[in-house]
């Protein structure tokens, strides 16, 4: 099978992981007879300085006319006094717009080997944790309104919109209804429908089509009160559906509860099966070209691409699998390094990764 993808190093350490991430393709590819056409694009703070702009036309358009995208990532401390418009992280916004990627999978796993890198107690993560966090991606606050007034007397004011329709709530809804199908059908709801009436329209869609999922267990809980339960059972949840700016929030708590954000992928997900694969850090530029990064989080991507996109699950269990071996032999970047572990650095990891691949891991 022939696939094409777009490439988007970006900024700070994301060449870096892209480029082990990169290998695992190739490799999987002959391993599996598989023909992957890999071309690569600017984006974030490098399109910036390149282009003038976060996003390029010509960036979006080879997203367009690929089977999917690999981003590594944005941003830096070199574009942060920018207008927000024109920041590295206004070409993220722009590129899940421009996909029509309107949701966001961001999957939270305790592996049985770093269960020591949490900082939960060990009586709360028993043998590990495994939760899906489903964020709505393209609508909400983050896409809303916004603007500056002058109050009478006040001084100057901001305001940020949080709007929601129907169909944009029906849409992730039913996304997230059909993982809990595929999982332990158990899926939570994350709203704040006690004070805010774009929650209240979102409870009202996903109790309405709850009806045609009946083996699906709903449930509902406010955000503040999900933010203080993954920390205090995170067991009890498998499936979380929310909005964006909440999924924002609670994703990136779920991904601290594991250990590192080093170790999470995620999916962008839209209509059809284009789909942009990332992991959820940042551009990290303190430790960019040291050979520090952890390239899990961006090689996992690669496996969610294989499964989402492709639908190669053959090919994205394998590098599951092979991610969770050199785990357990105890290997591991800084970032998850614990006494008595063997630390490497980025390459030192990927081709680690690969030698499982291949058969020739020690």
């Amino acid at each position: 099978m022939k696939f094409k993808i777009t490439v988007l190093p970006g900024d700070g350490i994301g060449p870096e992981v892209i480029e082990q991430a990169i290998d695992v393709i190739k490799l999987v590819g002959e391993k599996y007879d598989h023909e992957f056409e890999m071309q690569e694009a600017l984006i974030g703070g490098c399109a910036i300085d390149a282009h003038g702009v976060p996003l390029p036309e010509q960036t979006l358009e080879m997203c367009k006319n690929s089977d999917a995208v690999l981003l590594g990532a944005v941003g830096g401390f070199k574009w942060d006094t920018l207008p927000g418009h024109i920041r590295p992280e206004a070409g993220l916004l722009g590129i899940r717009a421009g996909l029509g990627l309107y949701a966001n999978l961001r999957p939270a796993i305790i592996y049985s080997a770093l269960k020591d890198a949490s900082p939960l107690r060990p009586d709360i993560v028993k043998d590990g944790i495994d939760i899906m966090v489903v964020r709505e991606l393209t609508g909400g606050m983050y896409f809303g309104d916004r603007g500056r007034l002058q109050t009478e007397n006040m001084g100057e004011a901001a305001y940020d919109t949080e709007q929601y329709s129907v169909l944009e709530v029906e849409r992730i809804a039913r996304l997230a209804f059909e993982t809990a199908m595929k999982r332990n059908k158990k899926l939570m709801s994350v709203d704040k429908a006690n004070v805010l009436e774009s929650s209240r329209l979102w409870r009202e869609v996903v109790i309405k089509l709850s009806a045609e999922y009946p083996e699906v267990e709903l449930s509902h809980m406010y955000v503040d009160n999900a933010a203080m339960q993954l920390v205090r059972n995170p067991m009890q949840f498998d499936v979380i559906v929310t909005t964006n700016m909440f999924g924002d929030i609670l994703s990136d708590e779920a991904s601290m509860i594991t250990g590192s954000i080093g170790m999470l992928p995620s999916a962008s997900l839209g209509k059809g099966t284009l789909g942009l694969y990332e992991p959820i850090h940042g551009s990290a530029p303190d430790i960019a070209g040291q050979n520090k990064a952890n390239p899990i989080a961006t090689i996992l991507s690669v496996s969610m691409m294989m499964k989402y996109s492709f639908g190669l699950d053959d090919v994205a269990k394998e590098i599951e699998d092979a991610v969770v071996n050199v785990l357990n032999k105890g290997y591991r970047t800084g970032d998850i390094a614990s006494e008595g572990t063997k630390v490497v650095g980025t390459k030192e990891m990927g081709q680690l990764i690969k030698d499982e691949i291949t058969g020739a891991a020690k």
